[in-house]
């Protein structure tokens, strides 16, 4: 009986994959719908159950990472560091959930032509990141990393003017933005280059731990 039975399954295709569909549905939701409730995943937490002071980036910071994603830094770079000792030992302190709640889409990624940036923030000064950009054989002579020069040209006026549409579309998804902060988000990016918006966005990446510890 159980023998025909599959093999009725097997031989319909629409009832195949119906039930496929609802096996993989039901499986999604038991591993997907409980991360919900999880405040290791929907809080800022750190270590030992305290809560990291971890902040929505502010207009320069958010800029710098959309110059950071449309140049592709991502396909080189991975932000998460693994809670392995060759990869603390290099890195810094593995990375925690809490670190992310603002991120939107996270950037972990997977692969490392380049090291990890996840502690990246405040280990080279801004001239250094700099110099990196325009030149990075110039800091690190071995690198194999591409040149950005034209970041040095002014943050785009569209970029400038759609800011405050942004940050209200990250507050309506819990991004704690004041009025204010929205209201002084295109002065925070006149007269600034793309450069500058991308090394500010670099440098407070992972901070949020090391201040905690």
């Amino acid at each position: 009986m159980a023998h025909s039975k599959h093999d009725m399954i097997e031989r319909s295709l629409p009832l195949l994959m119906v039930l496929i569909l609802v096996v993989v549905s039901v499986g999604g939701l038991v591993e997907i719908v409980p991360l919900f409730f999880q405040h290791s995943t929907t809080k800022p937490i750190g270590r030992d159950g305290k809560p990291l002071e971890v902040k929505p980036y502010d207009a320069l910071r958010l800029t710098g990472r959309d110059i950071y994603i449309r140049e592709g830094c991502y396909n080189c770079h991975s932000q998460m560091i693994r809670p392995f000792r060759a990869e603390t030992e290099r890195y810094g302190h593995y990375s925690v959930a809490g670190e992310y709640i603002y991120d939107r889409p996270f950037q972990w990624g997977s692969k490392r032509t380049g090291p990890d940036l996840h502690r990246v923030g405040g280990r080279y000064s801004d001239e250094w990141h700099r110099a990196h950009l325009i030149n990075p054989r110039d800091v690190v002579p071995e690198s194999n990393m591409p040149a950005f020069p034209w970041l040095e040209r002014p943050i785009k006026a569209s970029d400038i003017a759609s800011i405050q549409a942004k940050m209200r579309a990250l507050r309506k998804l819990g991004h704690p933005y004041t009025d204010e902060e929205i209201a002084n988000a295109p002065k925070m990016l006149e007269g600034k280059t793309e450069m500058e918006a991308l090394i500010a966005y670099l440098q407070g990446l992972g901070r949020a731990l090391s201040n905690f510890q």
